[in-house]
């Protein structure tokens, strides 16, 4: 996890820093064999080579990334959780509850759907 030191040092909020440091350690533990990366300085998790899940502070939210395929395959979750989202994302307020069984599923949602996925986005 010291991949992200740098990132989780450049939040100023402290609630924030700690609510992202949060879920990425849920992230790394529930799920050991993805790696940790920063790239777009965007903390990230990749399965062989590919993009699983990427994570992003805002000011008003955290970003949960797990491509337009997860956005769309989960929408009605996403809805359900009370979340909003684009064709790409979806927003976690800082306010309220993270909905981990969520994240779990599109997690191992995109490992299984990637498991023979060569490149780093879906094209």
């Amino acid at each position: 996890m010291n991949v992200f030191t740098d990132y989780l040092a450049g939040i100023e909020n402290p609630a924030h820093r700690s609510r992202t440091e949060e879920i990425l350690t849920w992230v790394a533990t529930k799920f050991p064999k993805l790696e940790p990366q920063i790239k777009w300085n965007t903390p990230m998790f990749t399965d062989h080579g590919t993009f699983i899940l990427g994570i992003s502070t805002a000011k008003h939210h955290l970003s949960v990334s797990p491509e337009e395929a997860g956005i769309a395959h989960f929408a009605d979750d996403i809805a359900k959780a009370g979340y909003s989202a684009t064709k790409g994302l979806f927003r976690i307020p800082w306010n309220e509850p993270v909905n981990y069984e969520l994240l779990e599923k599109m997690i191992e949602f995109n490992i299984e759907d990637k498991a023979d996925y060569t490149n780093f986005f879906r094209k």
